[in-house]
């Protein structure tokens, strides 16, 4: 198990078949849910939200052909709605402010308060998109796979996959835009 996650408690006598799959997934979907929320707390959360979910179900769920596959859409799901249901505004994670923590050459503050307010924003526009938009963006930009691996990983064509993330793109250029130009006017 890894030691990001060894504080989670145990399901009372998990299913086999669930154990196997927490063994073999926790250390993908942790990595996959802190990418987006750039918070080790969250990505816990979002990794026990996940099996917790599974053991409570009532009917047997099938996750072949590929259970990694499910399970790290479930991690971007997840983690893309613990972004949109938490009121940011307050929130700093202080996995963001640890590069400020670290001894040696200080870096311009200016430069990484307006880098930090830039990373956030980016994770609240990505959580504005729609599921599948955020999901398919998520996939693409924060996890690394091409338009064909999205398109077999969600069953859709590459087409779709390659619109939709051209929608999303613009839709976070514009809000981007207006932060940005908003951060300059301040400055």
């Amino acid at each position: 198990m890894p030691t990001a996650v060894s504080h989670l408690k145990r399901v009372p006598d998990p299913p086999e078949a669930l154990e196997a799959l927490f063994q073999e997934h926790a250390d993908r979907i942790f990595r996959t849910a802190y990418r987006i929320t750039e918070s080790a707390v969250d990505a816990e959360d979002v990794l026990q939200t996940i099996f917790l979910r599974l053991a409570r179900r009532k009917d047997v769920l099938d996750l072949q052909p590929n259970p990694g596959s499910y399970l790290h859409r479930a991690a971007i799901n997840a983690a893309l709605d613990l972004l949109r249901s938490r009121d940011q505004a307050n929130w700093v994670s202080i996995d963001l402010l640890a590069p400020d923590l670290v001894e040696g050459a200080a870096p311009d503050p200016e430069a990484l308060r307006r880098q930090r307010e830039l990373r956030t924003q980016i994770r609240r526009s990505v959580a504005r998109l729609g599921a599948r938009s955020g999901e398919m963006f998520v996939l693409r930009y924060f996890e690394g796979f091409n338009n064909r691996e999205i398109a077999e990983m969600m069953g859709t064509t590459q087409m779709v996959v390659a619109v939709t993330l051209h929608r999303a793109r613009a839709t976070l250029r514009k809000e981007l835009g207006h932060f940005l130009e908003a951060g300059h006017e301040e400055n």
